[in-house]
């Protein structure tokens, strides 16, 4: 029985595109975990798969400058996903994340209505803040983080390439996004709707 499930586990593993995360969790109709882990954990160490973070792994995708990895909100997505939890980057995440800043933080922070927890990545860490259920009140993704990125950023703060890169970002963005733009805006602090809601009528309409 065990050598089957592990048959399976790796014949699944060879569908898996390179590049793509994918977690013990997205096992668990083998109702098998322990199982699972070992074959994980035998496959990186025959350099099959590569494990990005702690229960964490993908299929590494080879380009002629070596492995190309995930990006660390790539990881913290998948984390959440795991998890089932929500989360927002927030601080300078948020703003790295949105190009509002090209400084990368060695700790990439995010909040969370789920486990509070520091994950380490490479030389980097990941870290899930607790927060008021009130900041998962947002329906979409992008727009919850451009006011969190406004917030860290100040309202004094905001030039006309940060009101570029965001009109960019929302004339890029797809139907859905823009579905819950305005139910998002709602919840945002008076100067920011004043800031973003002629941004969204010159691009919408």
């Amino acid at each position: 029985m065990g050598d089957n499930i592990s048959k399976i586990i790796r014949e699944r593993i060879r569908g898996i595109e390179t590049g793509k995360l994918f977690a013990v969790s997205d096992f668990a109709d083998l109702n098998n975990d322990n199982l699972v882990t070992r074959t994980l954990s035998r496959l990186q160490s025959k350099n099959v798969i590569i494990r990005v973070a702690t229960g964490i792994y993908m299929n590494p995708k080879k380009t002629q400058f070596g492995i190309l990895y995930p990006t660390i909100d790539q990881i913290a997505q998948k984390i959440a996903e795991r998890d089932k939890a929500q989360i927002i980057p927030t601080g300078d995440t948020a703003l790295n994340i949105l190009g509002f800043s090209t400084q990368v933080p060695m700790n990439a922070v995010y909040i969370t209505n789920g486990a509070k927890r520091k994950v380490n990545v490479g030389e980097r860490n990941i870290v899930f803040k607790n927060a008021v259920q009130k900041n998962f009140q947002f329906k979409g993704k992008l727009f919850p983080l451009i006011i969190i990125a406004l917030k860290e950023l100040g309202e004094k703060n905001i030039t006309e390439e940060i009101k570029n890169k965001i009109t960019k970002l929302i004339s890029d963005s797809n139907a859905e996004e823009r579905v819950t733009m305005f139910h998002d805006l709602y919840l945002s602090p008076v100067w920011i709707k004043e800031l973003l809601l002629p941004i969204i009528k010159t691009v919408t309409e």
